[in-house]
């Protein structure tokens, strides 16, 4: 009876549960049908426009000739505020009904047509929008033939991902409050209505509106006579990609630094700045020697707050940098002869969209290698070149171990932004690839002349792989050495997963000793390397770093613990060290030994600075230690208000965490 009686109410159960079950089985068919349904209907970025797969412009039938800017900075708010009129240039012999910008999280207020009898209101309208990308913005146009166009747009800024917005506590000085941009790859899209495409190049003009007490720079030449306290005037006159607009405003002094260089930061900063960059004229002279005249009159540095998520950035005649490099030894301003370097490679001969490129980086990495080697000589130049290529190693192998086809030289950026693809690979496996050509026909001297040519015929235009290419084989056609371009295997090299297919044959002098220390560390317990006399030998800091960097590749390390960490910081004086790249090798070897007692100076240099080539690797590292996964995760949420948003998305990314 009990047995039956028991076997009952488990029946009623049964039916009660399974009830619940269908019941529960259809709300959630349900839900993954609206699911697919609203996937099927989110936008996608696809390809969105034929010249280039980020932007919806259409460069093929207008061209943006000229911006005319009037900008308020607004503070309380963290806004711009104010108008732009572009200038167009119609190519279509149909004209055209339409005009399309791409923008992202701007405020449109009004659209006007700027025509001689006065300026005429156009209706417009925002769609298309794709997450962490923009919408598209359709200006309707009266009827417009082929020629010129102007059209005034009034608009505020939201939420704009090229801006970071600091408070008084988070810079240096802690009394005023600064901003700056980063708008490559494409986030030019934030801070004013354009075509936003490398493919399209425009002069700008800009009056810029802000706190008395803060000075205001740009990506232009600032019109001293005109400007006053509070309102600056700027005027850039050289053709430029949207993604090298770039402003700062901020309580910012300079330094000269050489007949046309100064140098910019806060106060409290300048005198260090204005010491580690005395060299840069230098630098000037020796990349004009290679690459032909310097066509943008003015060359000053602009040493920004932590936040800043990249070593250098190539802005004309501003060229932005991080504190990292600020070593006081002055052993890492290489980054200064990169950016330099840029003003003809990227700046004056720009990649048509960020698919090529490796046409700016490879190109800029193989010309600063060039500016080094004249000035250290050419053991330099090839340790510089090998030390790029242990970061390609770690690249490949950790950041995109998932990701092989941005591995690629030219990669394919459909249904992907720009930013999610950056990587080391175009740098590294490009200015390989140069240096592997350069070989080929012969060195420097046949080499260089070819390079001038280059970047004089395609001085102010943006270009395609296929138009190198071209222009490679008509150089050495006439000159009667094509023959010597035969050994490249173009598809190997473009399209290529991994590592270069070649390697050329680098002088190994420097790096030698260097792998002569990461042997030594990596296959030997303590008391054998206390005993050695490899530790004896003098490292440059740049040889710390290729060591360190080395031993961070080795698959094995014997035996490393808190002791072998100590010795090793004790042998090359790691803990004093003010070099920013031998303290992040130095921190992610503790969390390769999983020191978790040194968990706070981990997360400490991690919040030292947010440059992406330092945060993303520690974070990625950190989130493959499953005991502090959780404390790096929390550190992360309280800082990524300070990291600019395309440095806060990217380490989400690598924690896995779902934006």
């Amino acid at each position: 009876m009990t047995v039956t009686a028991s076997t009952k109410k488990s029946s009623g159960c049964d039916k009660l549960t399974l009830t619940t079950f269908v019941i529960l089985l259809g709300i959630a068919l349900w839900l993954q049908f609206k699911t697919d349904v609203a996937k099927t209907n989110s936008p996608k970025m696809g390809r969105m426009g034929k010249v280039d797969p980020n932007s919806y412009a259409e460069p093929e039938k207008v061209v943006m000739q000229h911006a005319d800017l009037d900008w308020e900075i607004d503070f309380n708010r963290k806004i711009i505020s104010g108008s732009v009129t572009l200038k167009f240039n119609v190519l279509s012999d149909d004209g055209i009904e339409h005009i399309l910008l791409d923008v992202s999280d701007l405020k449109i207020e009004s659209v006007f047509a700027k025509l001689p009898a006065g300026e005429i209101p156009l209706t417009f309208t925002v769609t298309d929008p794709v997450e962490n990308v923009g919408s598209k913005l359709t200006v309707n146009l009266p009827n417009v033939t082929k020629g010129v166009i102007s059209i005034v747009i009034d608009y505020d800024t939201v939420s704009a991902s090229a801006l970071a917005w600091l408070s008084p506590e988070q810079t240096s000085g802690k009394k005023h409050p600064y901003v700056f941009s980063q708008c490559q790859a494409i986030h030019a899209r934030s801070i004013l209505p354009c075509q936003d495409t490398p493919a399209v190049k425009f002069t700008y003009s800009a009056v810029v509106k802000h706190p008395s007490a803060l000075i205001a720079l740009m990506s232009a030449i600032r019109d001293e006579a005109k400007s006053t306290a509070g309102v600056s005037r700027f005027t850039q006159t050289v053709p430029i990609p949207s993604y090298l607009m770039a402003l700062a405003v901020g309580p910012l002094v300079s330094r000269q630094i050489g007949p046309i260089s100064k140098v910019w930061s806060e106060q409290e900063q300048i005198e260090e700045a204005a010491y580690e960059f005395v060299d840069t004229d230098n630098f000037v002279q020796k990349a004009s020697e290679i690459c032909g005249p310097y066509v943008w009159k003015e060359y000053n540095l602009l040493v920004l707050p932590k936040s800043f998520p990249f070593g250098g950035m190539e802005n004309p005649t501003l060229t932005f940098v991080t504190p990292t490099i600020i070593a006081k030894d002055r052993s890492l301003v290489d980054v200064v002869a990169h950016e330099i370097a840029h003003s003809w490679t990227g700046n004056l001969v720009t990649n048509k969209n960020f698919e090529h490129f490796w046409l700016n980086e490879g190109f800029t990495v193989f010309v600063e290698g060039k500016i080094l080697g004249r000035i250290h000589g050419a053991a330099y130049r090839d340790f510089h070149a090998l030390h790029g290529l242990t970061d390609l190693a770690d690249c490949i192998k950790n950041q995109l171990a998932d990701e092989p086809q941005l591995t690629k030289l030219v990669v394919n950026l459909t249904d992907l932004s720009p930013d999610d693809a950056f990587s080391s690979v175009p740098y590294m496996k490009g200015s390989n690839f140069l240096r592997y050509i350069e070989d080929l026909v012969g060195g420097p001297d046949v080499f260089e002349p070819f390079l001038k040519f280059y970047l004089d015929k395609f001085k102010y235009q943006s270009i395609e792989t296929q138009d190198f290419k071209k222009t490679l084989y008509d150089y050495f056609n006439e000159k009667g050495l094509a023959a010597l371009l035969d050994p490249i295997d173009w598809e190997a090299w473009l399209y290529g997963e991994g590592m270069p297919p070649v390697i050329p044959k680098y002088d190994t002098s420097l790096v030698d000793a260097c792998r002569e220390h990461t042997n030594l560390w990596a296959d030997n317990a303590l008391d054998v390397i206390k005993n050695s006399k490899v530790i004896t030998g003098k490292l440059s800091s740049s040889q710390v770093v290729e060591f360190l960097g080395g031993l961070l590749e080795k698959e094995n390390i014997v035996e490393l613990n808190a002791d072998k960490i100590a010795f090793l910081a004790e042998t090359y004086g790691l803990e004093k060290t003010q070099n920013a790249e031998i303290r992040f090798r130095y921190v992610r070897l503790m969390i390769r030994a999983r020191l978790r007692d040194r968990m706070q100076e981990i997360l400490s240099f991690a919040n030292s600075n947010f440059r992406m080539k330092f945060v993303r690797p520690v974070y990625k590292d950190l989130g493959k230690w499953p005991e502090v996964r959780d404390e790096a995760i929390a550190n992360f949420q309280r800082v990524r208000n300070e990291m600019m948003k395309v440095c806060a998305l990217q380490v989400a990314k690598d924690l896995g965490l779902n934006e």
